[in-house]
């Protein structure tokens, strides 16, 4: 990995940043042809895509409950259990985020209030190919059931031979999920967001996918609501002299297998743990099963940046604002309040990235590519709605009727005021 000064980091941060850039023209405008042939020709025109791009022509787009219970069947009951466990630790965490409706009267004739009431509708999107993630479909539907969805359904492309994964159709059963079909790519995001003879219309859409379902969430926001547009994966590490090599360079390759376009970046003031790390990540590189796009991801979005102290290295990593961030520093509970910028922290030699991905509960679904500056992981309030409740007696109207006055005719709109004061002609 290269090694760089703090004193460099400008060009460091641009060409890590450099990933949100690329130029998608092209694909948006075959994105926009796939998403209104859906939404004019429904059924048909998923169809035709689920053969082109998929390979398979399906005869029934959703999967039936015989489908479930042999995927079931087929998959090993230490999967079985470890994916209920991990369910379990998910379903906890996410049950900590319930919100409540609420009633203030605390002033006489006045009730202000917001009511919480779940989506009613929601669509998950879980990808599919040859690293199908099981893990997804319970960061997605867990907190939706936990709010309260009452209609869960699920997209995901099948195998050339017209199948789901068996892994995801257990996840999707452990996890609650009410309906699935066989139905991927833009075409998939589509079919959710406007509904087709088969696949309902929803009224929100989360979940990751490559560039022609983002391009295609993004297109559709508006209709429906998204959750956000995921980027590629990315894990920053704070480190120290006392941190282990062998760990940060095993975390740092665990995000670099997952896309070329992945970044992984260590910050320290040690530049004896940089040129450890450094050479260690070379180590365990030979090892991996995706070794290549392992290489390209670090060869481009791979950095060690050495600094001053760990204030700088912390300054750094909120300006980075990465997904991931792991503290592996001496004490590092003394740090967690510094980092302002980060979609999630892990804290601690013993708590490596994927355990987030996994297990631990909070979700992995993270704001990436600097958007952790502005926006939250995946939660509870991502599938609740707010609605606001107000009641004023005649008399507490009048206690503030002239304020109302002063403002709204400050604004010029009259028809504002005229709805106050009509209500004491008569006084």
């Amino acid at each position: 990995m290269k090694i760089l000064k703090s004193s460099q980091y400008d060009a460091i941060k641009s060409e890590i940043l450099s990933r949100g850039d690329l130029d998608y023209k092209d694909i948006n405008i075959t994105v926009e042809e796939i998403v209104k042939n859906v939404k004019e020709n429904g059924d048909s025109a998923v169809l035709e895509y689920t053969a082109k791009f998929d390979g398979t022509k399906l005869d029934n787009m959703e999967v039936t409950s015989d489908e479930i219970n042999r995927a079931w069947d087929r998959t090993p009951e230490y999967l079985k259990k470890s994916l209920i466990k991990a369910a379990d630790s998910i379903r906890s965490f996410h049950e900590k985020q319930k919100r409540n409706s609420f009633m203030d009267n605390t002033l006489k004739g006045r009730i202000t209030g917001q009511l919480i009431n779940p989506i009613e509708k929601v669509g998950i999107y879980i990808p599919g190919g040859k690293s199908p993630y099981p893990s997804t479909v319970l960061m997605n539907a867990i907190p939706a059931k936990v709010a309260g969805v009452e209609d869960l359904v699920m997209v995901t492309p099948p195998k050339k031979n017209g199948e789901i994964m068996d892994n995801i159709l257990v996840a999707a059963k452990i996890a609650g999920v009410d309906r699935i079909f066989k139905v991927g790519g833009s075409q998939g995001i589509a079919a959710l967001a406007y509904g087709t003879e088969t696949i309902p219309k929803v009224y929100k859409i989360t979940g990751p996918g490559n560039i022609y379902v983002a391009l295609a969430k993004k297109q559709v926001y508006g209709i429906v609501d998204i959750d956000m547009i995921a980027g590629p994966s990315e894990i920053l590490i704070i480190a120290d002299e006392n941190a282990n090599p062998k760990y940060i360079a095993a975390d740092l390759l665990s995000q670099a297998e997952h896309d070329e376009l992945a970044s992984s970046v260590l910050i320290t003031p040690c530049m004896k743990l940089a040129d450890a790390v450094s050479k260690e990540v070379d180590i365990q590189l030979v090892k991996l099963s995706k070794r290549e796009i392992a290489e390209k991801s670090l060869e481009n979005y791979g950095r060690i940046i050495v600094t001053k102290d760990l204030n700088e290295a912390i300054d750094i990593a909120n300006d980075i604002a990465t997904e991931h961030l792991e503290l592996m520093v001496a004490e590092p509970f003394l740090y967690i309040n510094s980092i302002k910028n980060a979609g999630a922290i892990f804290v601690g030699e013993n708590t490596p990235e994927p355990l987030g991905d996994y297990y631990a509960g909070p979700n992995h679904t993270l704001p990436t590519n600097g958007t952790s500056k502005f926006s939250s992981p995946l939660s509870v309030d991502d599938f609740i709605k707010k609605t606001s409740v107000i009641y004023y007696s005649k008399e507490a109207l009048k206690e503030v009727k002239d304020i109302i006055l002063d403002i709204s005719e400050s604004e010029g709109l009259t028809a504002h005021s005229n709805s106050i004061r009509i209500r004491f002609e008569e006084e």
